[in-house]
């Protein structure tokens, strides 16, 4: 079906080679086939969708990576073009080439300049200093992190300072890091150190993935940062305790219980706002009420936003 469509194309006048002199100097630019192809932001297809095509679209690629295998009547590929006027990637199993991988585009090799307001290696080496530990284990995991930030509404200052700040001190930002000496089956594990079955099994269900069955996909580059995004929103709904400053409440809502490492993370939260903007306000709370002192972990979202209401607004 494929070597058909690029035969079609090219009697068309609709070539690859044709084209490129309208285009960018750093693209190629191919032709689309198929309807409703949906454009993701990273090569996966848990990635989000940040646009379609509706029909045959000529589409400028000026990179290209391996991802998940996506098959289709007219052939199979790994890899994904990246079309930056659609601001992410188009698998290449819907491109009209003969071959499964596109011919004269260079891999990507990680140079796709992040979207503007994504955060960098820099950024959070200037906000976190010595606790990025393995900077390039930090930078493969960036993209997918981004992603998930931006799925999460996690679009502001004070958000971004809590959720990098929470998940510095969880995982050192390394997306496929386990707890130490932590032996349990569903022990810390990835960004935000998912830990018991009660949350392994509703992010897998949430996810669509077997958590349960392997709970080591709580490592992996594809489903770390979705995991964290899971437990940020779903699981819990910590964005307005960002909003309000209160990283007291940030701390419980992860559940470990109260102590010195609540003022280590305020610090953290601290030093990533004043970064981000220059300052630090007034109004930071660094202290979680009494009752929110103990292992919060096991609690269901409602019990946990019963026990976190504080007449502000936040329930």
């Amino acid at each position: 079906m494929r070597r058909l469509l690029t035969a079609v194309f090219a009697c068309l006048g609709i070539t690859a080679t044709a084209l490129v002199a309208a285009s960018p100097a750093y693209a190629t630019v191919f032709q689309t086939y198929g309807t409703g192809v949906n454009v993701r932001a990273d090569a996966y297809l848990s990635s989000a969708v940040v646009g379609t095509l509706a029909g045959p679209t000529s589409i400028d690629v000026d990179c290209q990576k391996e991802g998940d295998l996506v098959t289709v009547s007219g052939g199979s590929s790994r890899w994904w073009a990246h079309v930056p006027a659609l601001g992410g990637y188009v698998t290449v199993a819907y491109v009209a080439i003969p071959e499964d991988k596109l011919p004269g585009v260079p891999d990507c090799d990680g140079e796709v300049p992040p979207p503007a307001g994504d955060i960098t290696l820099a950024d959070v080496q200037a906000m976190f200093g010595t606790r990025i530990a393995n900077p390039s284990i930090v930078q493969t995991g960036l993209p997918s992190l981004n992603q998930a930030m931006r799925d999460a509404s996690i679009n502001t200052p004070y958000r971004k300072a809590a959720f990098l700040a929470t998940l510095v001190h969880e995982s050192r930002l390394e997306y496929n890091i386990r707890e130490i000496g932590d032996t349990r089956p569903y022990g810390g594990r990835g960004y935000i150190q998912l830990t018991g079955d009660f949350n392994y099994g509703p992010a897998g269900q949430y996810l669509g993935i077997d958590l349960l069955g392997n709970p080591d996909l709580a490592l992996s580059l594809q489903w770390s940062a979705p995991i964290a995004r899971w437990y940020w929103t779903v699981a819990r709904n910590i964005n307005p305790y960002a909003d309000n400053l209160d990283m007291g409440r940030v701390n419980a809502a992860i559940g470990y219980p109260a102590g010195a490492e609540d003022q280590r993370r305020c610090d953290s939260f601290k030093n990533a706002i004043r970064y981000l903007t220059g300052s630090v306000p007034g109004g930071v709370i660094c202290t979680r009420p009494a009752k929110l002192a103990g292992d919060t972990s096991k609690l269901t979202r409602t019990q946990f936003d019963a026990l976190a209401k504080n007449g502000g607004g936040l329930g």
